[in-house]
């Protein structure tokens, strides 16, 4: 497990990044790699390591960048970028709830379930920008959700529990929206969770899914969505140069993002693995970005060459359970 001292274990890294790569390979490849528990068993160490050094305002997801989107924030929660955060995950979150059609403002009575909510910052940011009954955040790291709760939880109206998102611990019919938000791309059974968001939403709820793809991951979604008779799918959108737009400002020398990690006591292995300033985390490979020590790095195989430069487009989904 990574804390603020040590390294990941060794295994749990090789078991996440041969899990990444055997999840997102192309369908023609041989599927080499760790099985479905144990892919689960790493994403769970991994954040769990997260969970002992990330601080509040610190990165949640890769982010996007568009003006419009800030200023419409910036006039519901006047101020919220200019402390301890670059306001660009923040972005993408609102991206995921503003193109459900359903107003800010038209949630009174309704309850929200975010699968994959990490350490919780992001769904506690999407409660403040919707009036819901109830919001509701689950991750497969108990770490993250214990955190969460004792940082971020206000009763019934937002809370945390832990779980799986191919196996949701609630009842049909419990919610009206999922978010699903830079998450599903470490799920070995995709269409065990599409099949679990439909059926924890009510008759006509919303999920909004956004995600990374590579090409052959995209197809398989765009089939699943084809097979799918829960669902209908009704939008669509390629938000992929508003995420490049965020991760080269967080790379820029003396962002926030960057003087942040640079504070973070970690172990040399691990930042190995997150890349120079965390660069690799921050997605460098989506944008094209490596420096010097990054070539050096993978032509001396001291860290491994990463399956995210394969990533092509990062879209956001909306779907409408039928009836």
């Amino acid at each position: 497990m990574s804390t603020s001292t040590q390294d990941s274990n060794p295994a749990t890294a090789e078991d996440f990044n041969s899990g990444f790569r055997k999840l997102n390979a192309p369908p023609q490849a041989e599927r080499r790699g760790p099985e479905p528990e144990q892919i689960k068993g790493a994403v769970s160490e991994i954040y769990n390591g997260v969970a002992s050094w990330s601080t509040h305002g610190d990165f949640w997801n890769w982010g996007m960048h568009d003006d419009a989107l800030l200023d419409e924030i910036r006039s519901l929660i006047p101020g919220f970028d200019q402390y301890d955060t670059d306001g660009l995950s923040e972005q993408l979150y609102f991206q995921a709830l503003r193109q459900v059609p359903i107003p800010l403002d038209g949630y009174a009575g309704k309850k929200v379930l975010e699968v994959g909510c990490g350490l919780g910052e992001g769904l506690n940011f999407a409660s403040r920008v919707i009036n819901a009954s109830q919001v509701v955040g689950l991750d497969l790291s108990r770490a993250a959700t214990d955190r969460a709760n004792a940082r971020l939880s206000r009763g019934d109206q937002l809370r945390f529990v832990q779980g799986d998102a191919e196996s949701l611990p609630f009842g049909d019919g419990e919610f009206d929206v999922v978010l699903n938000v830079e998450s599903s791309h470490n799920y070995p059974d995709l269409g065990g969770f599409l099949r679990e968001a439909a059926r924890v939403l009510k008759p006509g709820g919303h999920l909004s899914h956004v995600d990374l793809f590579i090409e052959e991951s995209h197809a398989r979604l765009t089939q699943l969505k084809q097979d799918d008779g829960d669902f209908e799918w009704v939008e669509e959108v390629d938000i992929t140069e508003q995420v490049r737009s965020a991760i080269r400002k967080r790379l820029e020398p003396g962002s926030f993002y960057r003087r942040n990690f640079s504070s973070k006591k970690l172990g040399l292995k691990t930042r190995i693995m997150m890349g120079r300033g965390g660069s690799h985390l921050a997605g460098a490979d989506f944008v094209g970005h490596k420096d010097l020590v990054d070539r050096l790095l993978e032509a001396t195989r001291i860290r491994p060459k990463r399956v995210l430069q394969d990533y092509h487009s990062y879209r956001h989904h909306i779907a409408r359970k039928k009836a």
